[in-house]
C-alpha cells in the first residue's frame, strides 16, 4: 500500500495534465517511484522532478512534473511540462517554485486542505489501486 494516501494538484497542473492526457495513475506511479527512493532529480528546497510517460509512450520523452515533496508525508504537483517543448526549468522558474513550495510544506494537513479548497486545487485520494483519469 502506498505511503502517501492523497496528494494535491494545482489548478495550473490540472489544466496542463488534461491537455496532455496525463492520468492519476501516471502521477501515482511517479509518486510510488519517489517513495521507493527513485527520484529523477532533487531540485532542493523541497522540490523534486519526476518523469511521467506520455499516453502510449515511455517516460524519457514524456512529461516532467515538479512536485513539492516530503517522503512519507506530502506531495503537491505544481508544474508540468513536455520534454519536447522545454528541456528544463529556468533559474527564475526554479526559484519561484521553491518560494511557493517552502510555506506549503510547513502547513498542517488541515491548513493545506483549506488552502487547496480556496485555490481550486484538486486532491487525489488514493484507493485500492483504482484511480480516475484527470479528464473525468
Amino acid at each position: 500500500m502506498p505511503v502517501i494516501q492523497s496528494f494535491f494538484l494545482s489548478r495550473e497542473f490540472v489544466r496542463a495534465a488534461r491537455r496532455g492526457g496525463v492520468t492519476d495513475d501516471a502521477l501515482c506511479e511517479a509518486l510510488d517511484r519517489a517513495e521507493a527512493g527513485n527520484i529523477d532529480a532533487d531540485l532542493g528546497g523541497g522540490l523534486i522532478k519526476q518523469r511521467v510517460a506520455r499516453p502510449g509512450m515511455g517516460r524519457s520523452g514524456g512529461y516532467r512534473t515538479i512536485i513539492a515533496y516530503r517522503r512519507r508525508g506530502r506531495a503537491i504537483f505544481l508544474h508540468l511540462f513536455a520534454k519536447n517543448r522545454k528541456s528544463n526549468l529556468t533559474r527564475v522558474e526554479l526559484e519561484d517554485l521553491k518560494d511557493i513550495a517552502k510555506p506549503l510544506m510547513r502547513l498542517s494537513d488541515e491548513q493545506l486542505r483549506e488552502l487547496a479548497a480556496a485555490r481550486g486545487w484538486r486532491e487525489v485520494e488514493r484507493s485500492d489501486g483504482e484511480e480516475e483519469a484527470l479528464s473525468q
